[in-house]
């Protein structure tokens, strides 16, 4: 259940984009609906009023929280999917996700899988939200394979949807088994079993370059 904004409280003197971090690790932790604003407010460093003033209430407070999130998941992706041909690009993809998954700096898993897959109807618009941020990776992906098909890049009868939704299941299932324990070498053997199991070519490598042999006399 949402609170309504008081009208009053103190001017903000605190950074906006720490306290949304702050917030982001408390949801990413304990989900929506398990952080409590007791929890929320001891990490973020801030007073009930503060909050209520700076977000509006704890549903705006989490979308302002996985917007700024999944802004930078969905950069990070991009940036991964910028490789040579479909194979060098999935695999980074999946490569840099995993690392993400399992990083030291922030909670194991993803906020996007372990921030409310399923809610109370009143929270409805949270799930909406992480599922919309989980769409916007996915088209990234869909558009790069797409891209791919396009250029001959991807052998015929490969579906790019069909292969961006495989290859996002994989990623997702990787953000479960991150949050549940799994560590950067189990995510990555499995990706090797992934990468060998695509039927798409991987990149060759460069031919050494040929050599005219020199004539004696």
């Amino acid at each position: 259940m949402t609170t309504n904004s008081p009208t009053t409280g103190r001017p903000r003197a605190f950074d906006i984009e720490t306290v949304l971090d702050r917030a982001a690790e408390v949801f990413w932790q304990r989900g929506y609906e398990g952080a409590s604003l007791s929890a929320l407010t001891t990490a973020m460093g801030i007073n009930r009023p503060s909050l209520y003033v700076a977000f509006g209430s704890k549903q705006e407070l989490f979308k302002r929280a996985f917007t700024r999130y999944n802004d930078a998941k969905v950069a990070t992706a991009r940036a991964a999917l910028d490789q040579p041909t479909a194979y060098a690009s999935i695999e980074a993809f999946l490569r840099t996700s995993a690392d993400g998954l399992t990083a030291a700096d922030h909670p194991p898993g993803c906020l996007s899988i372990q921030g409310g897959l399923a809610c109370a109807p009143e929270n409805a618009p949270i799930s909406e939200a992480l599922a919309a941020g989980r769409a916007a990776t996915e088209t990234a992906l869909r558009e790069r394979l797409s891209r791919a098909a396009a250029d001959g890049d991807l052998p015929d009868g490969v579906d790019p949807h069909a292969l961006a939704r495989f290859v996002m299941a994989l990623s997702e299932g990787h953000a479960v088994h991150a949050a549940a324990g799994a560590s950067h070498a189990d995510l990555h053997a499995s990706i090797d079993v992934a990468m060998r199991a695509l039927h798409i070519p991987p990149p060759q490598a460069s031919p050494p370059p040929t050599t005219t042999p020199t004539a004696h006399p």
